[in-house]
């Protein structure tokens, strides 16, 4: 059985930058499992990942827009650091709130000074491309 549309599948990965760091790996522990076409992965390991049955291994590159997408300036903003909690002033924070609507909202403290923070709320991984190593466990 070949991974398809509504077929579910189980993987192994290994997820590294252009640098090589390995960012995340479940490599050893339970396997990520998706449903092809329900839009849980991001697109890019989802598009490329047609067609692999079980025991396949792939070196699978995904650009930023099939990835977490193009950083945002509009996803970058400026806030008072008298609004920032006391414990968090500092480059690299992470901050949460949420919008009108209810939707969590997360950013990192990109800079900071006694008068204001900057926030970034684009995901950490936007911008940048994405290299997975998968072996495909198992497809139903």
């Amino acid at each position: 059985m070949i991974i398809e549309k509504g077929k579910t599948a189980s993987f192994e990965y290994t997820l590294t930058l252009e640098d090589k760091e390995v960012i995340d790996t479940n490599a050893g522990a339970d396997p990520l499992v998706f449903t092809h076409g329900s839009s849980q992965i991001i697109p890019g390991l989802e598009d490329q990942m047609i067609g692999m049955k079980t025991g396949d291994t792939k070196k699978i590159i995904v650009n930023p827009e099939d990835g977490y997408g193009p950083v945002l300036k509009e996803a970058i903003i400026e806030l008072k650091t008298e609004q920032i909690p006391e414990s968090s002033r500092k480059i690299g924070a992470m901050l949460q709130t949420q919008s009108p609507e209810g939707q969590v909202i997360r950013g990192r403290i990109s800079t900071i000074d006694e008068k204001k923070a900057v926030i970034d709320l684009n995901h950490p991984l936007a911008g940048k491309t994405l290299f997975f190593d998968v072996k495909v466990l198992d497809v139903k």
